[in-house]
């Protein structure tokens, strides 16, 4: 079987390897291999994503707001509709929970985009809120839905435009490194190239152990969501994304539908995971207990992988213990929302080249991979 030779070879198409090749394909010849038959099966695919800039931890919230132009002035042609749509999301507070709504909005970069609202201006924003579950509010007036599949497919188009080759059923066998070049054995065939690409999302430990790399400790954990039905001339468009300030559930309109999450995180195996039924039933219960609603018709049923460092920071850079290997993993939650600037980033971190100004305020060794032999 012949051997075909690249620059750059990441493992994954999912958002985080599809944004990345697009990015290099501009100076040089990549490939992406995907396990699966088409490009993010497990986690983009599965993903109901808001923009949001405050949503994740210091790192994420910086990666986020340097997202931010792309989402709004995406490059001409790069999708033929608007990547993000106004949404507004509403953090809601029990009279119990009023210290963790205090403790979120203490931090500067939260308190800048939100603003305390009351009670009855929540309930007003969405109606079927009760009062119970309601004793303050944080508003983010800028947080807008993502679609997902125009993000994930514009970035696709680019990187074919650019001469890229993305091969998909070709899950990784073997990793070697052999003089300058790593051999990536495939189940479709055979890569070489000086750097390879750290893209597999929940698969992303397994494939640095392939390489002789260390594992990160980087945790798969399922993630499930419910489309339910509304009650009759009841419409939630105009509703904003409300998410418990605990994140012990959120809701989020969906095409004349409500989606609904426990927000659960269990830990799994890196797996094509299912909804289980426990997760549904406290789902239902939990927004159930926050609203009027009597949760009767569900309409659909899922569940994805959201992928965490220990830490819960994305990992984007060079592996010092394995030459020319790039971590673009452990997104979490975020990816979506990161992928503009993640790719930015790890695209400039490949070729060396200097930081651009609108990724400046990214603190890089918050993000790299050495960060956790400096905890050991």
């Amino acid at each position: 079987m012949s051997v075909r030779e690249f620059d750059v070879v990441i493992v994954g198409a999912g958002i985080a390897g599809s944004s990345l090749a697009a990015e290099l394909a501009h100076t040089c010849r990549v490939a992406v291999l995907e396990r699966e038959d088409y490009p993010g099966y497990h986690s983009t695919g599965r993903s109901a994503a808001l923009f949001s800039e405050i949503y994740g931890n210091a790192p994420v919230r910086a990666l986020s707001r340097a997202s931010r132009s792309f989402f709004y002035s995406p490059p001409p042609g790069f999708t033929v509709d608007h990547l993000v749509r106004p949404r507004g999301s509403l953090y809601i507070a029990r009279a119990d929970q009023i210290a963790q709504l205090e403790a979120f909005v203490a931090h500067e970069d939260v308190a800048g985009s939100v603003r305390p609202i009351t009670a009855g201006e929540a309930i007003a924003a969405c109606p079927i809120l009760t009062p119970e579950h309601v004793s303050a509010a944080l508003f983010e007036a800028d947080a807008a839905d993502v679609d997902v599949d125009a993000l994930h497919q514009g970035y696709l188009r680019a990187f074919r435009a650019r001469g890229g080759t993305l091969v998909t059923n070709a899950e990784v066998e073997a990793l070697a490194r052999a003089d300058s070049d790593w051999r990536i054995e495939t189940s479709s065939g055979s890569y070489h190239a000086p750097i390879v690409v750290n893209a597999a999302g929940a698969w992303a430990d397994s494939i640095a152990i392939k390489a002789g790399a260390a594992s990160l400790g980087i945790q798969p954990r399922r993630r499930t969501a419910v489309l339910i039905e509304l009650p009759p001339n009841v419409s939630a468009e105009s509703w904003p994304m409300v998410i418990d300030i605990e994140e012990a559930f959120y809701m989020k309109p969906d095409a004349g539908l409500l989606l609904i999450s426990p927000a659960d995180e269990t830990p799994v195996e890196a797996s094509d995971v299912q909804p289980e039924e426990l997760d549904v039933a406290v789902a239902i219960d939990r927004v159930e207990r926050a609203t009027t609603l009597k949760i009767t018709r569900i309409r659909k049923r899922w569940a994805g992988l959201r992928s965490f460092a220990p830490d819960r920071s994305p990992i984007i850079g060079y592996d010092e213990q394995a030459p020319g290997f790039f971590w673009l993993a452990g997104q979490g939650g975020y990816g979506i929302q990161t992928a503009p600037a993640a790719s930015k980033l790890a695209a400039t971190l490949i070729r060396g080249d200097a930081i651009p100004p609108d990724l400046a305020e990214i603190d890089i060794a918050r993000l790299s991979p050495q960060r956790f032999a400096a905890m050991s």
